[in-house]
């Protein structure tokens, strides 16, 4: 049983499954639905169209760049069945997927945390700007008054220092 991938949409194409086109240099193009094959027939750019992997991958949102990648390639090599051979086989398939889902989570996360990242400077900024509607002004009464209270008993004590040298100069 081969799955092959969509030319248009990279998706999965399971047997019995899908629309085959042939073109005249006997090239084979294998669609997973009428949806990639209309698309394609108009000739859409599948970069350009954003429900394809193709999209995510040019704009950053997918990991582009893995080496786990390798393992997906198609071999059309033909191997003598081996019992041994085949389990080998389907046990690093399933490590290299485990190490794909692993990275490709990790890679999720940056991109999140760099979105939040800016989400807060953009909040930090908003709230700078707008700090005048968040504060009431009778919010720093308290604190003026203890303020206006401290420069006038200094200004009194510094008014008594100088009526008491007045007084000892005199």
């Amino acid at each position: 049983m081969r799955i092959e991938t969509c030319y248009f949409c990279s998706s999965r194409i399971y047997p019995g499954h899908g629309i085959q086109f042939v073109r005249n240099d006997c090239k084979i193009f294998k669609f997973c639905r009428s949806k990639c094959h209309a698309a394609f027939k108009k000739k859409k750019n599948p970069r350009k169209v954003k429900w394809t992997k193709a999209y995510r991958k040019t704009v950053g949102k997918d990991l582009a760049v893995d080496p786990s990648f390798e393992f997906e390639k198609r071999r059309n090599i033909p191997l003598k069945y081996n019992r041994e051979l085949w389990q080998n086989a389907i046990d690093a398939i399933k490590k290299v997927e485990t190490i794909k889902q692993k990275r490709q989570n990790l890679h999720i996360m940056q991109r999140l945390r760099k979105g939040r990242e800016l989400e807060q400077e953009r909040d930090i900024k908003e709230v700078q700007r707008d700090l005048s509607l968040i504060r009431s002004p009778a919010a720093g009464l308290k604190e003026r008054k203890k303020l206006e209270q401290t420069e006038q008993e200094e200004m009194q004590e510094s008014n008594d220092e100088q009526e008491q040298q007045e007084m000892e100069v005199n």
